[in-house]
């Protein structure tokens, strides 16, 4: 065999290069695509909640938190934003673009205020993806020991023998507690005059002195005054009994089947979120609010863990805008 001639097997041809060349490339091409897309999250990750410190939203908000850092590998920590009914937090988190930048939606956010702003500064459908619906917060009927009424049935009857001469406070216009009254007057068919105050805290202290003969409040925050008797619970908004009150029945015992006024607090992202960083986040948050830790807090809290879909979510406040934008227009509720 001449010393210059190469077997065909060992000379591969122009097209054999290009592709062995082309591969060798896509080789090359492959590890750099897989690393133009980070692991999420990568860094710290803040979880607005617009309400002040203290309440329910408070334990919620810090129960997911903390169980999130845990599983995502990097902290999650809560910042308390208040102002303006929630508006202030809600328009900036839409905007932030940084993928690290979440919120705690509410029943006055997404279901209450798309219907008593004349213009809202964020679009609760649109702006938002919905995560997961962590909890739900039961609200519960009270009213002053001098109120003559044991239970729901026997406070309806007082009060239509009393037309307009018992009233009862909230947390303001608008406010969960506001929502759960005008509900219970509409099913009801009573009249109570309402009373708006600016915070749980101020209205309070005017329930228990005896200048408001009711009210509707998250359980957190009335739970001790029941128990040491300076509030009479007449009912529950839940859908079944708590724990912590066996021996009070829920609306729905009481004559009005179906019935059920719950606070509830769920995660949002911004609408850019992308789909793989919304998936992992879900999936854990789902987890979070059922750990140990976060079901002992919560359970103490009298709060439903739920720990849903990102579907699920929004099934949810599509219904719960459905129910509360009649009961708003009834009402004719408007923003303090």
């Amino acid at each position: 065999m001449p010393a210059d001639h190469v077997p065909p097997f060992l000379n591969p041809s122009r097209r054999q290069l290009l592709g062995a060349s082309g591969a060798l490339a896509l080789g090359g091409l492959l590890p750099a695509a897989a690393s133009a897309q980070p692991a999420w999250p990568a860094k710290s990750v803040r979880f607005v909640v617009p309400f002040a410190p203290g309440g329910s939203s408070e334990i919620v908000a810090r129960s997911t938190a903390a169980e999130l850092s845990k599983t995502l590998g990097q902290s999650v920590y809560v910042d308390n934003k208040p102002g303006a009914a929630g508006n202030i937090a809600m328009s900036e988190v839409a905007r932030a673009e940084d993928q690290h930048t979440l919120i705690l939606g509410h029943i006055g956010t997404l279901a209450v205020n798309p219907f008593i702003f004349d213009k809202l500064p964020y679009d609760a459908n649109k702006d938002f993806k919905p995560v997961s619906l962590l909890a739900k917060v039961p609200s519960l009927y009270v009213v002053h020991p001098d109120v003559p009424a044991k239970n729901l049935k026997e406070l309806i009857a007082y009060v239509k023998k009393n037309p307009g001469r018992l009233s009862y406070g909230s947390a303001g216009n608008g406010s969960a507690g506001h929502l759960a009254f005008e509900y219970l007057k509409m099913t009801a068919e009573i009249f109570m005059l309402h009373v708006p105050y600016r915070g749980t805290g101020p209205m309070m202290t005017d329930l228990l002195a005896g200048r408001l003969e009711a009210s509707a409040v998250g359980a957190a925050a009335v739970l001790p005054f029941i128990k040491s008797g300076k509030v009479r619970c007449i009912a529950t908004g839940s859908a079944k009994r708590l724990p912590h009150l066996p021996d009070v029945a829920t609306v729905a015992e009481q004559g009005f089947p179906g019935f059920e006024m719950t606070q509830w607090y769920g995660m949002l992202a911004p609408a850019n979120i992308s789909a793989a960083n919304l998936d992992k986040l879900a999936t854990e948050t789902a987890k979070a609010v059922k750990a140990p830790a976060s079901l002992e807090r919560l359970n103490a809290d009298a709060a439903e863990a739920i720990g849903g879909t990102p579907a699920q979510f929004a099934q949810f406040i599509a219904a719960e805008q459905e129910r509360w934008k009649k009961v708003l227009l009834r009402a004719k509720v408007k923003p303090d």
